[in-house]
C-alpha cells in the first residue's frame, strides 16, 4: 500500500520500523547511477549554467542547511532557465533541463539523508519519469521498499520534508514490489504511472522486479490496456463538455491537450514496446508529416504551459482570462489595452493547435481499436458500392487512390454515412485519405453542381445532419468547402458571453434546431419544438445557422458581412428564390428578435408593430423564433432559461397577433392600455374586489403603468394593495412557468427607496433580470423586481420571507446604508472595461441610460449615486444579457426639474468612481 508523507503531517508514523540505521552514507551504486544520469541529461543546451555541481556535492548535511541551500539553487537554477525562455531556447531542451536540475536537486538530498543500508530504491514516475518538468510541475517519486518493511521511517520523513521546503512540490509514495503490482492490478491509472517511472538510486533489483511484473501481459494485456485508458479519456473529456473550445481551456487536461498526446505514448508503447512517437510511423499509424504535426503541437503546448506556469506562479493549468491577455501579449500578438482582437488571434492559435491534435488523437485511437480490440471483428462488414464499403463496423473507401480520380466522394462520403445509421464511423485509413487529399477541395469544386446538390442533399437528410456536419468540421472538409467558415474555425471572443469558439457555436446551434426536430429537452424547449413543426423545409434553417456568425472577426456588421456570404453561396444552390430569399434574410436579422424582446419595452404595441413590420409574415416570424432559441441556447450552457424562453414566446404571440391583424391596422397605445385595464378589471371582479374600489386604487397610476405592466402583474399587484395593511407592503410570488420570483414594493416614496431595495436584493445575491418602477400620483411607490437566486433559480419561501422582512424594516426607516464595495469575482476581472454612460433631457426629465460589465453590486452602486447626488428616480428599466447590463433611469432633481450640464456631469464623475474600479 502507499505511504504518503505530506508537509502538513511531517510526524505522522510510517512503516512498523520505530528505530532503523540513520547512518547517510553515500553509496558508490548511488554515485556512480548519478553520474550516469548527469553524463546523460547535461548534455541538454539549456542545462548548462543551471547548477553548479561541485558545490551540491559539499552542501552541509544539516537538514536546515541542506533545505535552503536547495531552494537557493533552485530559484538561480529556474531564473536561468526563464531567460533562457526569455531567448527562445527550444522547449524540448528546457522541459528536459529543468528535470535534470530537479533530479540533481532531489538526488543531493537523498544520498545524504536514506539510509544507505536499507535497500531502498528511488524512482522518477509520472512526468518526473519521462523527463519533462515545467516551472511548477510537481515531482513525482516513488520508493520501492524491500519486502522485510524496516525502513528508517524518520530519515524518510525528513527526505520528503526536505523536498517540500525547498519548494520542490514532491508527490511521494513508499510501496514495496507487491504492493506496486496489486495497485497496478487494481487500477490502469497506477500501472500507466509505472511504466513511465525510471530508476534514480538504489541497486536497481527492486525496480527490476517492478517492471517486469506490473509489465506481465497477464496484467493489463494490451486490449484491455487500451480499454481501460480510452474509457479513461472518454470521461476526462466529459468533464470538458466533450469540446476543445472551452473559455478558459484546461492545456493538460482538456480535449486536444497534452494528456491526449500521453495517451497516444502510452498506448504505443503498451502495445508495441517503444518508448517514442515515432514508432507509430515505423508501424504504419502515423506519416511522417502527421508525425512532425503532433510533435509540433505538443510543443507548442509545452511552450504555453511554460509560460502560464511562470505567469501564474503556480502549477496552473487552465488559461484563464486574466491570464489569456498577458500570454497573447508575451508572444508577440499586440498591445491587448485597446482592442480584443489579439487576444482573440492569440487564443485562435491554440484552438486551431488543439483542435489539430484532437483529430490526429481520434484517428490514431481508431487505429488502435481497429488494431487491439478482437471484439469489434463480430461487427458486419460488406459492400456498399464499387467504391465504398463496410469493415467490421466502418465505412471504408476500397480504393486508397481513388479520391484523386474521383473526388466528389470526399463530399458523397457523408451522404453514406448519413444514409446508413448503424455504420460506427470511418476507418482510420479512410480518414487519413480524406485529410490528405482536402486540397482537391479548390475553386473549381466548391462551384461543381454535383457537390453542391450533394451537400443540399445532406441537409435535407432526416437523420444525422448534424452528425455529418461535425464530422466534416473534425475533417476539415467543412473548412475547405466554405472557405469563410475556414476564417472562424477556433475563433474566439473575449467575453463570458460566447462560451464556445465561433465555429463550434455554429455546430451548437444545428445542433439545437436537429433536437427541436426530434422533439428532444420539451421541458426546455417546448415552444420551439411546436413551432418548428410547422417549419416546411427544414434545410433553410440549416445554411441560416451555418452562416449566420461566418462573418465574425472581420470587423464590420457580422450579420451585414454574413448575408451577402449566404447570397452568394445559396444563389449556387437548387432552391426556390423565396427559400434563398429567407436564409439571406434569417442571417441578416438573426439578432432581431433576441435584441427586441431583451432591450426593448414588448409590452409596447409600438415596439411590437416596429418588431412585426421588420419580420413582414407569419413564416419569417417561425424561421426567426426557431433560429433565435437555438442560437442563444447553443452560446452558453446556462444562458438559456425559463426567463428568456417566456420573453421570446411573449414577443412571438403579441407579432403574431400583429400580423393576423394586419400591419395596416396597427394597436395604437390608448386601445392596447384599455385592454389591459379591462382584462385586469374582469379578473379582479372575479376576486370579489368592486369595479368602483379598484378604480380608486388605480386613479393615481399613470398611464404608462398600465403599459409597462401586464394584465397578471396589475391583477396581482392590485389585490395586494386592496388586501390592507399597513405601507410599507412588500409582496412576492414565484412564477414557475418563467422560473423566476417577482418582488412588489408599495411604500411611501422618498429619494432613497431604490437604493434600499436594491441593496437588499444585492446582499441576498439576488439577480435582477428586470425592474418596473412606477411612481404613483400621489407619491408612492408601485415597483416589481424580476430576480433569480444565485443558482439562477426562483427565491425559496424561506429566502422570500427574509428579504420581505428586511424590506419592510428598512423601508419604514427610510433608512439607505450602502453596503461596504464587493470584490469582482476574478472571471470577470479581465472584462471591466468604462462603463459606457449616456445622460439626455426629455420632457422635463432626465434619461440616464447605462451599459456596464454585470458584477456583484452594480444596481446597488448605481442607485447609491442618485442618492449622494440627491436625486429622484421615476422611472428604471433593467435589463441583464449574459455579462452585460443596459438600464435605463428617469431622474430629476430633487425639486422635479431635469439636471442641468453641471449636475449631469456630476452625475457621471460619480457614477465613474463606483462602476469603474
Amino acid at each position: 500500500m502507499d505511504r504518503h508523507y505530506p508537509r502538513s503531517q511531517p510526524d505522522r508514523p510510517v512503516g512498523t520500523h520505530a528505530g532503523g540505521d540513520r547512518r547517510r552514507l553515500r553509496r558508490p551504486d548511488a554515485v556512480a547511477r548519478r553520474s550516469a544520469v548527469i553524463e546523460r541529461l547535461s548534455a541538454v543546451p539549456a542545462t548548462r549554467d543551471c547548477l553548479d555541481l561541485a558545490a551540491l556535492a559539499t552542501l552541509d548535511d544539516r537538514v536546515d542547511a541542506l533545505s535552503g541551500a536547495l531552494r537557493e539553487a533552485r530559484k538561480q537554477a529556474d531564473a536561468e532557465l526563464h531567460r533562457q525562455f526569455e531567448a527562445g531556447t527550444a522547449i524540448r531542451d528546457l522541459v528536459q533541463g529543468r528535470a535534470w536540475v530537479v533530479e540533481q536537486l532531489v538526488l543531493t538530498a537523498w544520498d545524504r539523508l536514506a539510509p544507505s543500508d536499507a535497500g531502498l530504491e528511488l524512482c522518477a514516475v509520472g512526468g518526473f519519469g519521462r523527463g519533462e518538468l515545467h516551472p511548477h510541475s510537481d515531482v513525482d517519486l516513488l520508493i520501492l521498499l524491500p519486502d522485510d518493511d524496516s525502513t528508517d521511517v524518520a530519515a524518510l520523513e525528513q527526505f520528503i520534508q526536505v523536498l517540500w521546503d525547498a519548494d520542490l512540490h514532491p508527490g511521494q509514495s513508499v510501496r514495496s514490489v507487491e504492493d506496486c503490482v496489486a495497485e497496478a492490478r487494481a487500477d490502469v491509472g497506477v500501472a500507466t504511472n509505472l511504466m513511465e517511472s525510471r530508476l534514480m538510486a538504489g541497486g536497481g533489483r527492486l525496480y527490476q522486479q517492478m517492471r517486469e511484473r506490473t509489465e506481465a501481459p497477464t496484467l493489463w494485456p494490451a486490449d484491455e490496456f487500451f480499454s481501460a485508458k480510452l474509457e479513461e479519456q472518454d470521461q476526462r473529456h466529459e468533464h470538458f463538455e466533450d469540446t476543445v473550445y472551452n473559455l478558459e481551456p484546461n492545456l493538460k487536461e482538456g480535449p486536444g491537450g497534452l494528456r491526449d498526446m500521453q495517451m497516444i505514448a502510452w498506448v504505443t508503447r503498451r502495445h508495441f514496446g517503444t518508448s517514442t512517437l515515432h514508432g507509430l510511423v515505423e508501424h504504419g499509424f502515423l506519416s511522417e508529416r502527421e508525425h512532425e504535426d503532433l510533435v509540433a503541437g505538443r510543443e507548442h503546448l509545452w511552450r504555453l504551459r511554460w509560460a502560464l506556469h511562470e505567469t501564474a506562479g503556480r502549477a496552473e493549468e487552465r488559461l484563464l482570462f486574466e491570464y489569456q491577455r498577458r500570454l497573447a501579449e508575451q508572444f508577440g500578438f499586440g498591445d491587448c489595452s485597446e482592442s480584443n482582437e489579439p487576444v482573440e488571434r492569440f487564443m485562435q492559435g491554440y484552438y486551431r493547435n488543439v483542435m489539430q491534435l484532437e483529430r490526429l488523437n481520434e484517428r490514431l485511437l481508431q487505429s488502435f481499436d481497429e488494431e487491439l480490440l478482437a471484439g469489434r471483428r463480430h461487427l458486419p462488414s460488406a459492400d456498399i458500392d464499387e467504391f465504398f464499403r463496410i469493415h467490421h463496423g466502418y465505412l471504408e473507401l476500397k480504393d486508397p487512390h481513388v479520391l484523386v480520380q474521383y473526388p466528389e466522394l470526399i463530399m458523397r462520403m457523408f451522404l453514406v454515412l448519413a444514409d446508413h445509421p448503424d455504420v460506427r464511423g470511418v476507418r482510420a485509413t479512410s480518414i487519413r485519405l480524406v485529410r490528405e487529399h482536402l486540397y482537391l477541395i479548390d475553386a473549381d469544386y466548391r462551384c461543381d453542381q454535383r457537390i453542391l446538390d450533394m451537400f443540399l442533399a445532406l441537409l435535407k437528410r432526416e437523420r444525422l445532419v448534424y452528425s455529418q456536419l461535425a464530422r466534416m468540421n473534425r475533417y476539415g472538409v467543412l473548412a475547405a468547402l466554405l472557405p469563410e467558415f475556414a476564417q472562424i474555425t477556433g475563433r474566439m471572443q473575449f467575453d463570458l458571453f460566447h462560451v464556445y469558439t465561433v465555429d463550434q457555436h455554429t455546430l451548437f446551434v444545428i445542433r439545437n434546431l436537429r433536437r427541436f426536430a426530434y422533439a428532444k429537452h420539451p421541458d426546455r424547449f417546448a415552444h420551439a419544438i411546436e413551432i418548428f413543426k410547422r417549419i416546411e423545409r427544414p434545410e433553410v434553417l440549416y445554411l441560416a445557422a451555418l452562416f449566420h456568425d461566418i462573418a465574425k472577426g472581420r470587423g464590420g456588421d457580422h450579420s451585414e458581412l454574413g448575408a451577402e456570404d449566404a447570397r452568394a453561396f445559396v444563389d449556387r444552390l437548387d432552391m426556390a428564390a423565396a427559400d434563398r430569399d429567407l436564409v439571406v434574410w434569417l442571417v441578416r436579422q438573426h439578432l432581431l428578435m433576441s435584441r427586441t424582446s431583451q432591450r426593448e419595452d414588448i409590452s409596447d404595441p409600438e415596439v411590437v408593430s416596429a418588431f412585426a413590420e421588420k419580420v413582414g409574415d407569419q413564416r419569417h416570424l417561425d424561421h426567426l423564433f426557431v433560429l433565435t432559441v437555438a442560437d442563444i441556447a447553443a452560446t452558453s450552457p446556462r444562458l438559456w432559461n425559463s426567463w428568456k424562453d417566456s420573453l421570446l414566446w411573449e414577443l412571438y404571440k403579441a407579432a403574431t397577433d400583429a400580423l393576423g391583424r394586419g400591419l395596416e391596422h396597427p394597436v395604437d397605445r390608448q386601445a392596447s392600455l384599455d385592454e389591459t385595464r379591462e382584462e385586469a378589471m374582469v379578473e379582479l371582479r372575479a376576486l370579489g374586489h368592486e369595479d368602483d374600489v379598484v378604480e380608486d386604487c388605480w386613479r393615481h397610476l399613470p398611464d404608462r403603468a398600465f403599459l409597462r405592466l401586464d394584465a397578471e402583474q396589475l391583477v396581482w399587484t392590485t389585490g395586494e394593495v386592496l388586501s390592507g395593511g399597513e405601507l410599507p407592503l412588500v409582496a412576492y410570488r414565484r412564477l414557475e412557468d418563467k422560473g423566476i420570483s417577482e418582488i412588489f414594493v408599495h411604500a411611501e416614496d422618498f429619494a432613497g427607496l431604490f437604493a434600499v431595495v436594491a441593496r437588499e436584493l444585492d446582499r441576498m445575491q439576488l439577480n435582477v433580470l428586470a425592474a418596473r418602477v412606477v411612481t404613483t400620483a400621489d407619491g408612492k411607490s408601485w415597483d416589481i423586481f424580476q430576480v433569480m437566486d444565485a443558482h439562477s433559480q426562483p427565491l425559496y419561501d424561506s429566502d422570500a420571507v427574509r428579504l420581505k422582512r428586511s424590506l419592510v424594516e428598512q423601508l419604514a426607516a427610510r433608512e439607505v446604508r450602502p453596503l461596504p464595495p464587493r470584490p469582482v469575482p476574478r472571471r470577470l476581472q479581465p472584462f471591466m472595461g468604462r462603463s459606457e454612460i449616456m445622460l439626455s433631457i426629455r420632457d422635463g426629465v432626465t434619461d440616464l441610460e447605462i451599459a456596464a460589465t454585470d458584477r456583484p453590486g452594480l444596481l446597488s452602486a448605481i442607485a447609491e449615486a442618485l442618492v449622494s447626488r440627491g436625486l429622484r428616480l421615476h422611472d428604471a428599466r433593467v435589463a441583464t444579457f449574459g455579462q452585460r447590463v443596459e438600464d435605463m433611469f428617469t431622474i430629476t432633481t430633487a425639486d422635479g426639474g431635469p439636471l442641468d450640464r453641471e449636475a449631469c456631469d456630476a452625475l457621471e464623475s460619480e457614477l465613474r468612481k463606483r462602476l469603474d474600479v
